[in-house]
């Protein structure tokens, strides 16, 4: 069998369609069509299944690309490792991280992490996308309750969020200490645009939700941090947003018997299985993981 027709064969399947496939393979989607029409008559087998607007593999066409797929990572790998013979660690990383917790946090890691291996390219996007991971992230962080089984999840920690005020706001209007005092307060938090906002409260066993009406609104989590420092109102942000301030005194918490949470419960970092890792990318995944266990329970937006 042609090695590239067996090539052409994994990029259709992972692209989901001719036209995306055509692109990544610089081909026009009529060339693409017919090579894959011309495998299929050379094996005397459908491999897929087309529509309008996606491709499906058969189940022998999903034998053959997972094949295909084990075979170019495997030449990628060797490709890379005579490429790499006796230089720097070299290559490119794309990293998608949440805003708030890749801002407060992972940006120390990664300076670290691009002083250590300064021949690799980190292209980092500071974002809250839900969505799978595109062409060009390799590595995604994100906050969710149950990771797409079509990703490998790796486990980063908990997601610990705090119902907070200052010193000032405290002594002025108090502290909400039920969920419906919480919820009538001016709350600071951040929030995702054309989705009402709900927080999810844990006692042991138990739990309450409760919709949400912000009355500051940010996906910048310095920018609320400001706002809570300034006593505009009661946070409800992730515990590093405010740890250093809780420690000083200057914020103070309430509802400490409540396990919150906004967005979900535990941090992952995300990659696709079917996608060949660079030593860069291996690298990276592993310094990130090292660091998340070395700071310990970890909280994240």
């Amino acid at each position: 069998m042609d090695l590239n027709a067996l090539t052409l064969l994994v990029e259709i399947i992972d692209s989901g369609n001719l036209s995306q496939a055509a692109r990544k393979l610089k081909m026009t989607r009529a060339n693409v069509s017919y090579h894959l029409t011309q495998l299929e008559k050379g094996l005397g087998v459908q491999l897929v299944k087309r529509t309008t607007r996606r491709v499906e593999p058969t189940e022998v066409g999903l034998r053959l690309y997972e094949h295909g797929r084990n075979i170019r990572n495997e030449l990628a790998a060797a490709q890379e490792t005579i490429t790499s013979l006796g230089e720097e660690l070299q290559g490119r990383v794309g990293i998608s991280v949440p805003s708030g917790y890749g801002q407060i946090v992972m940006s120390d890691w990664l300076i670290e992490f691009k002083r250590l291996y300064p021949g690799i390219v980190l292209d980092v996007l500071f974002e809250n996308r839900a969505d799978n991971l595109r062409d060009e992230v390799d590595i995604a962080i994100r906050v969710i309750q149950d990771p797409p089984l079509s990703v490998v999840a790796r486990s980063l920690g908990n997601v610990r969020y705090v119902a907070c005020a200052s010193l000032d706001y405290a002594a002025q209007h108090g502290l909400p200490q039920t969920l419906l005092e919480l919820r009538n307060a001016p709350l600071i938090t951040a929030g995702v645009m054309g989705r009402q906002l709900r927080l999810s409260a844990y006692q042991g066993l138990e739990r309450q939700e409760v919709v949400l009406e912000p009355t500051l609104i940010s996906e910048h989590f310095p920018f609320l941090r400001q706002g809570i420092l300034a006593g505009l109102g009661v946070g409800l942000v992730p515990d590093y947003v405010v740890q250093d301030a809780v420690a000083s005194g200057e914020v103070l918490t309430t509802l400490q018997e409540y396990r919150l949470s906004i967005f979900g419960t535990h941090l992952y970092l995300l990659y696709l299985p079917n996608r060949h890792q660079t030593r860069a990318v291996r690298t990276c995944i592993d310094f990130l993981l090292e660091k998340a266990r070395s700071r310990g329970d970890t909280s994240a937006s």
